[in-house]
Formats: structure tokens, C-alpha cells, sequence
């Protein structure tokens, strides 16, 4: 709220730049649907003009957001004296104007159309195993994200720029400053699981699954955690994502008839981005006020639903007998069983979507350093797949056979999302000291669980998190819902305690 000490003029100014930044966003959800039916339903012929189409509403919202009246009201407000939602809403809009004006909008514009086409040319690369296929595509977005960090800002590192387009409150030294924590104290702690005599259960899930009624099964998961289907969907897509508004928030998933597991964790994990998206107020759709706070916080929310419950001993306690009124021969397997199996610490994986919750982590550090190489030009886009393939042998002592598995496996570079990695790291954090802090205030989760009653944690995330929108900075947002700063030692003791119980480690 506002002092009480603002003028008329400032209470126009900002119900028009309310109304103005209303009408971006709609642009921008707009865009976010044909992107949705690019990637879900849109028959391939039709890349060409969705290509167009998005360029177009990209150069709009740019145009609107731009305009020297967006700067003249900002400039105002500023000199105002507003504080609480208002302050947020001009500091929020301050940010994005500034990034926008400093970019011109035919590269804007450039950089829409080619992640547009880029989408099927990946795709076709996959498909073919051939990583050249892709190259120049990769190779322009690469020069086209150069010249924007450019005008964005001059005088700092490209990639810090492209990183702050997805977290711009928690610096990309704190970013690296906890990818290096994690590496040191997992590594350690997945060289002991490898070591480790114990015998756990690996195949609860071993089997062929009808794709139909796994699918089924996705919507039975969604019901358990009381998705709200008069305001989403759920369908398949390529790479299982989640967009939307709190009006509309779809899931999609992915299903493989030997990897019953791996779609139901999928599906949980954007059951957690959809249900924040949801959990955004009504009241500040167009604002960001009804906007997430960033992709940090984003990931949270999926890693806790995927992580901290989906993975769970009670969670499975739960969902087990629902799974095998769809698939009976489920019959015999346990929910210790099951709980195993959906935790083992893979040896041999190379597919970050299907990596478990451990050796994750070196999915992202791969994919961090390599991208920070071809931004600072000290890469070549050709010498990917083996720089590629090189750093998964010497951090998960594996190597891709194809590019298919190896660096064409993620969908994010086709998009242009450099910087964005990271983030899935820093979420997961997080998710772990939300959850934290949640079971501090409500206490045992796990018997809420057991009984598939999830509806207090998500009241107590609606609260703490979701309400807020963008009011808060990520550093304010994780201090007003935990009463602590940031911080990676709650994922680090939850990590070490689960597997070293699971995997009989007397060092954990």
C-alpha cells in the first residue's frame, strides 16, 4: 500500500502505468498460448507463421513497454512517495523498461523469430542424432544473446546479464558459490552410495505400461494433489513444461511404456510449477503482483512437489494402492519398494530429466559451464558435443554415445534460454528450505502425506510464497517465509540424511 502521502497526479500516473503494463502482459500471455500450441498440438507445417506471429506480439510488447511514456510515468512515480505493492509494481516495471530500452527492437524482434524456427530444427536434430543439423541455428542464437547482454550492459560479463534475465536478485557469484557447494559435498557423498554394500530395490517399476492408461494414472496423480482442472490441462509434449496464468495453468508430461516412474515424477514436478501459477492472487493478473517471483522460486515449488513429497516414503504409502487399481501388476511390489526405486542413485545416467535427485546437480554444472563458455567466446558452438561428452566423464563418468543423449537431449538452448540452468540448482535449494521451514510451522508432514492430505502445505506455500507475486525480491520472499537468509545448508543435511539412510552410509 501506499503512504497516504501520494498526490492526485501520482494516483493517475499509476493507475496508468497499471493499465499500460496490463495490456503488455496480455500481449505476452497471448504469446505464451501459441507457444504452448507450438510445442503441444500445432501440426509441424505451421512453424513459418507461428514464427511470425510471435515475432509480432514479441515487437508489440516491446513497442508498449518502451514507449517514451512508460519512462516519463516511471520517472514520476519514482519522485512519488509510494512504498509496499505500489513501490514493487514501479520497481518491478523500472527493471524491465530499462532492460527493454537498452536492446534495439529489430534485434528484439530477430531474436523472437529465430528461437521460433529454432524449436523444430532442434526437434529434427534429435530425431536424427545429428548435432550439425543445429549448429548454425545454436551458433546464431549464441551471437544474437552476445549483442543483447551487450546493450544491456556494456561494461559486465554477457552470461552475468543472460542470468539475471532469469534470476535478477541473486547474483551469479552466489549461483556458482552453491553449484561448487553442492558438487563438493555430493560427489563425496555419491562416491560413498557407488561403494556402498547396500541392497536396495531398483525394479518396483520394471515393466511395459499402456500409455493410455498411464496417462490415467497422470490424472489420478494430479487429483491426489488437488490440481484444479477448471483452471488447467494436462497433455503430452516433447519436454514435459508448465506455463500459463492463475487462470489458466497447463501441465504437460511424457510417457515411455518401460518408465512408469519416470512420468509420474514428471508429472508431480509440473503439478509444482502449475500450482504456483495458480496460487498467484486474481487480483494482480496483468500486474506483478500476479506474476512469480522469478525462476528460482519457480523451481522451488516443483522440486518440493516432485523431491520432498513425490519421493517420499509416506507419499508412496499413499499413491501406491491408487497405481495399482490402474496397473495390478503392481501387486506385489511394496511401498518401501517403491520408495526405493523412485530414490537409487543412478551410475550410468546420461538424461537430465530422468537423472535422479542426487547426480542431478552435475546435469546442471555441465550444462552451466558449457554455456558460459560459448558466451565468453571461449568455446566453439562445433566443439560442443565433445566438450559435452567430456565433462560427463569426469563428472559422471559416463559418455553420451549419441547427441541425441548427449547435448541435443534439452529443449532450453532452442529457446535461447542461456543463464537458465542454474536455476533448476538454486530451486531445489530452496525447495528444500521452504519445506523446512513449512514443517517448522505445521509440523509432521509426513503423516499428512501418509493420508494424501496436502491441502495445509499448500495453504501454508499459498500464504508465504504465491500470495506475494513479484512484491518481494527473492532475498526478501525466502526472509519473509523462512526467517532466514538464503541458504544451501537445508538441502545439504536433507541430502545427507535420506541417502545415508537409504544407502546405510555410517559416514552420514
Amino acid at each position: 500500500m501506499a503512504t497516504g502521502q501520494e498526490t492526485e497526479a501520482d494516483l493517475e500516473a499509476y493507475d496508468e502505468l497499471e493499465t499500460r503494463i496490463e495490456r503488455i502482459a496480455n500481449v505476452g500471455n497471448a504469446a505464451g498460448i501459441l507457444r504452448w500450441d507450438q510445442e503441444v498440438i500445432m501440426p509441424e507445417g505451421g512453424t513459418p507463421a507461428r514464427a511470425k506471429q510471435l515475432s509480432t506480439l514479441s515487437s508489440l510488447s516491446h513497442e508498449l513497454l518502451t514507449d517514451e511514456r512508460t519512462g516519463e510515468l516511471l520517472d514520476e512515480l519514482e519522485a512519488a512517495d509510494l512504498e509496499g505493492e505500489q513501490a514493487a509494481v514501479v520497481r518491478e516495471v523500472r527493471r524491465q523498461y530499462d532492460r527493454a530500452t537498452s536492446v534495439p527492437q529489430d534485434l528484439v524482434e530477430e531474436i523472437s523469430e529465430t528461437t521460433s524456427n529454432a524449436h523444430p530444427t532442434w526437434m529434427e536434430a534429435r530425431e536424427a542424432d545429428d548435432f550439425s543439423i543445429f549448429e548454425p541455428t545454436l551458433e546464431k542464437l549464441v551471437e544474437l544473446k552476445r549483442e543483447y547482454a551487450t546493450h544491456v550492459d556494456p561494461d559486465a560479463d554477457p552470461y552475468a546479464v543472460l542470468f539475471a534475465e532469469y534470476e535478477p536478485y541473486l547474483d551469479l557469484e552466489t549461483a556458482e558459490r552453491v553449484l561448487e557447494r553442492l558438487r563438493d559435498e555430493l560427489v563425496p557423498l555419491i562416491e560413498a552410495i557407488d561403494e556402498s554394500d547396500a541392497e536396495i530395490e531398483t525394479d518396483a517399476f520394471a515393466g511395459e505400461f499402456d500409455d493410455d492408461d498411464q496417462e490415467a494414472l497422470a490424472r489420478d496423480v494430479l487429483d491426489s494433489l488437488g490440481y484444479d482442472w477448471d483452471r488447467g490441462r494436462l497433455d503430452t509434449a516433447p519436454h514435459p513444461f508448465s506455463s500459463g496464468t492463475q487462470f489458466d495453468a497447463r501441465v504437460t508430461t511424457r510417457f515411455d511404456e518401460s518408465d512408469l516412474l519416470g512420468s509420474i515424477t514428471s508429472t508431480i514436478h509440473e503439478f509444482g510449477h502449475a500450482n504456483y501459477t495458480l496460487g498467484l492472487p486474481d487480483e494482480g493478473y496483468g500486474t506483478p503482483l500476479g506474476e512469480a517471483r522469478d525462476l528460482t522460486v519457480h523451481e522451488s515449488q516443483s522440486r518440493l512437489w516432485e523431491n520432498h513429497v513425490g519421493r517420499s516414503r509416506p507419499f508412496w504409502e499413499h499413491f501406491l494402492p491408487i497405481a495399482r487399481e490402474r496397473f495390478p501388476e503392481l501387486e506385489d511390489v511394496t511401498a518401501e519398494e517403491a520408495y526405493q526405486s523412485a530414490n537409487q542413485v543412478y551410475d550410468d545416467n546420461l538424461i537430465r530429466v530422468e537423472a535422479d535427485e542426487l547426480t542431478y546437480h552435475l546435469h546442471i554444472v555441465v550444462r552451466f559451464e558449457i554455456e558460459r563458455d560459448l558466451i565468453a567466446g571461449d568455446l566453439e558452438v562445433s566443439d560442443v558435443p565433445e566438450a559435452w561428452n567430456d565433462k560427463y566423464e569426469e563428472y559422471l563418468g559416463v559418455r553420451p554415445e549419441t547427441d541425441a543423449e548427449g547435448c541435443l537431449q534439452d529443449i532450453h538452448w532452442s529457446h535461447g534460454s542461456f543463464g537458465y540452468f542454474p536455476t533448476y540448482s538454486l530451486g531445489s535449494v530452496l525447495a528444500a528450505q521452504f519445506y523446512a521451514a513449512a514443517e517448522a510451522e505445521l509440523g509432521d508432514l509426513e503423516e499428512r502425506t501418509r493420508a494424501g492430505e496436502f491441502e495445509d502445505l499448500n495453504s501454508w506455500l499459498r500464504e508465504a510464497i504465491h500470495a506475494h507475486g513479484k512484491r518481494y525480491t527473492t532475498p526478501e520472499l525466502v526472509e519473509h517465509a523462512t526467517g532466514e537468509a538464503y541458504t544451501a545448508e537445508y538441502f545439504i543435511d536433507y541430502a545427507t540424511t535420506k541417502y545415508g539412510e537409504l544407502y546405510d552410509l555410517e559416514a552420514y
